[in-house]
């Protein structure tokens, strides 16, 4: 999609080695459409915070599938074990766990394909390897994202009838070497997966919006001027919000830093999923 192709020759144009000091994502900026949406979410969230109600569900688990799209059988070619797989899930479970959200692993396959493998042909990559619903994430690891980019993921929407490009395009791609043991350190404890899927449960990034109200639509995310990198403690970009939140998932710090989603995240995570997964 285009805004692919902006950051990629950004990356390009910027990156003096494979992986960058500052953590690199390309998931989309969120539309028009879909901050209306967050934000309705949001004043939802403060009615019931403040009614003292527990508008979270039990808690939910999500069928996943992992793709391993490489140029090659061999490690350098960007093929994933299936034990490094099981270990990028048992991140996941153990960021989300806390919050009642759980992932199902329900197969893995592997793909040789060099176009592929690069991002080249994203649409027909995943027309040709997608499962499930739209309740249901797909990762697609692959070889080479060029540029430094550690992955992407798109936000929820409302609009993704089956077949469309919408829901075609749902889920995330990661760089296969971000997986825990992978060789993008320090993006390579498995973090990157947890931070775009984050994306997928409609969470913006901490610095959403800077210091500027309402930032990343969630209350109880200090409010951050612009992104984080390495493990800065006591950072304070933002005046009277309390210090950044490094150790958030939505942040950009190294995954060495990353600890933590808020409530406030959790909640909203439990808004998306209702309101765009199960509908």
């Amino acid at each position: 999609m285009q805004f692919k192709a902006l950051i990629a020759s950004a990356l390009l144009a910027t990156a003096s080695a494979q992986f960058n000091s500052t953590r690199l994502c390309g998931a989309p900026e969120p539309t028009a459409q879909q901050m209306a949406e967050s934000r309705a979410m949001l004043e939802r969230e403060r009615i019931a915070l403040a009614k003292g109600e527990n508008r979270a569900l039990a808690g939910f688990t999500v069928n996943t599938y992992f793709h391993v799209v490489a140029s090659s059988n061999s490690a350098s070619g960007g093929y994933l074990t299936q034990t490094q797989l099981n270990n990028q899930l048992s991140v996941l479970n153990n960021a989300y766990g806390p919050h009642g959200i759980n992932f199902n692993l329900v197969s893995s396959d592997w793909t040789v394909n060099s176009n592929w493998a690069a991002d080249g042909n994203e649409q027909a990559m995943k027309r040709a390897l997608r499962k499930g619903t739209y309740a249901d994430l797909n990762i697609y690891f692959l070889g080479n994202l060029g540029g430094g980019l550690l992955g992407y993921c798109y936000f929820p929407t409302s609009s993704h009838a089956s077949g469309s490009t919408n829901f075609i395009v749902d889920g995330c791609t990661i760089l296969g070497q971000s997986v825990p043991g992978g060789t993008a350190a320090p993006y390579n404890l498995g973090g990157t997966a947890t931070h775009e899927v984050g994306h997928w449960m409609n969470l913006y990034h901490t610095f959403q919006g800077g210091c500027a109200a309402p930032g990343d639509m969630v209350d109880d995310t200090p409010p951050e001027a612009s992104a984080a990198s390495g493990c800065p403690t006591g950072r304070d970009t933002c005046s009277g919000g309390g210090v950044d939140p490094i150790h958030n998932y939505m942040d950009y710090t190294d995954d060495a830093c990353y600890t933590e989603f808020t409530a406030g995240q959790q909640a909203r995570m439990y808004s998306a999923w209702s309101t765009y997964r199960l509908a």
